[in-house]
């Protein structure tokens, strides 16, 4: 009978809980208004031609290339950042090598690593989920072909130093070293610009966060040119749709509404982090655009509450060191005055009835 690899028979299938999403989706730390409108202008404007041929990468990725500051030989265009890392996993892992992985953190680098049946190497955030640099450090081995660090990190909103992450680069030479900033655009702080010095380093973007383009599926993976050309070698040449192509340079262009959406998730934010305080909820500093909360052990419960009031949020209970903990996404002004009555509401019915079981 036929199987499929063992690696892959080993791996735990990663389904999000995309079934059923009704209300306020703060659950995916998606942009919550859409994109740019010039984005939807562009979408409206695509002809028949465009989607009947197949989609030219190359011309998008030397305009894209020409914003960040690069050469066209350092960026590929990637179908989400999820592509970004199965590239590089395809590419340095093989069976018997190892991947580091900061944890907490995004499901799908242990998911690509195992895959290739590379053992994963999980090393434990420190308490409050600050980066823990120098436990990272003292598990590269010789056998370390890959580390992952999302900055920030998801689904803590924490990050970590530029000193500390160059310092892991430099630690490595013989590692590729990703570092995910997925969630860039609410931080502000990039290594991009490091990966013309350090041959071992990569760095992944997406617009599906603060540019609202979630549904078109289109990331970046920046490196040094001669790694790339490794990485292009298994990428599909056509693994970006035509869409999300004719889309892309505009959406990049229009950082006027980047920076408007971005102010008013800090806003928000910050608007959050007042009302936990004022319920008494354990959070964490977030640089994304989202905060991680400690409910206790109500947190299934109070995730089922807050979608009967129609809010969804996001249980993240089943990470390491989130027991208990449930990860809101930040909307704008009028999102959060939907949210907070609710979760205030929220809290305090799930507090009755614990009274009342007392």
């Amino acid at each position: 009978m036929l199987k499929a690899r063992a690696a892959v028979r080993a791996l735990h299938e990663y389904r999000p809980p995309l079934a059923d999403r009704q209300g306020l989706r703060l659950d995916f730390n998606e942009n919550t208004v859409g994109p740019s409108s010039r984005v939807l202008q562009k979408l409206r404007e695509l002809g028949p031609d465009a989607l009947a041929r197949y989609p030219e990468r190359a011309p998008v990725e030397r305009r894209v290339a020409a914003l960040l500051g690069m050469r066209p030989e350092e960026v590929l265009l990637t179908n989400g950042v999820d592509e970004g890392i199965q590239l590089l996993c395809q590419t340095y892992l093989a069976a018997g090598d190892e991947a580091v992985v900061v944890v907490p953190t995004f499901a799908m680098y242990e998911l690509f690593a195992a895959s290739t049946g590379a053992q994963v190497i999980p090393v434990l955030a420190q308490s409050n989920f600050a980066f823990p640099a120098d436990d990272l450090l003292a598990a590269i081995r010789p056998s370390t072909r890959i580390i992952a660090i999302a900055n920030p990190n998801n689904p803590t909103g924490s990050v970590a130093s530029r000193e500390s992450l160059l310092k892991i680069v430099q630690a490595a030479p013989n590692t590729a070293i990703l570092i995910d900033e997925a969630y860039f655009d609410f931080y502000g702080e990039s290594v991009i610009a490091e990966v013309q010095k350090f041959p071992n380093l990569f760095v992944a973007r997406t617009f599906s966060k603060a540019y609202g383009m979630a549904g078109l599926r289109v990331g970046i993976l920046a490196g040094a040119a001669e790694q790339i050309a490794m990485v292009r070698r298994i990428a599909s040449p056509y693994n970006v749709n035509a869409a999300a192509l004719a889309c892309l340079p505009v959406a990049f262009e229009d950082q006027v509404f980047v920076a408007s959406y971005v102010e008013r998730v800090r806003d928000g934010r910050t608007r959050l982090e007042a009302a936990l305080r004022s319920l008494g909820i354990t959070h964490w500093p977030s640089q994304a655009n989202f905060i991680l909360a400690k409910i206790g052990a109500q947190a299934r419960e109070f995730v089922a509450e807050m979608a009967t009031r129609g809010i969804l949020v996001r249980d993240r209970s089943h990470d390491p060191g989130c027991a208990g903990c449930v990860r809101i996404t930040i909307g704008t002004s009028p999102q959060m005055d939907q949210l907070l009555p609710i979760l205030e509401g929220a809290v305090g019915a799930l507090a009755l009835a614990e009274r009342s079981l007392a």
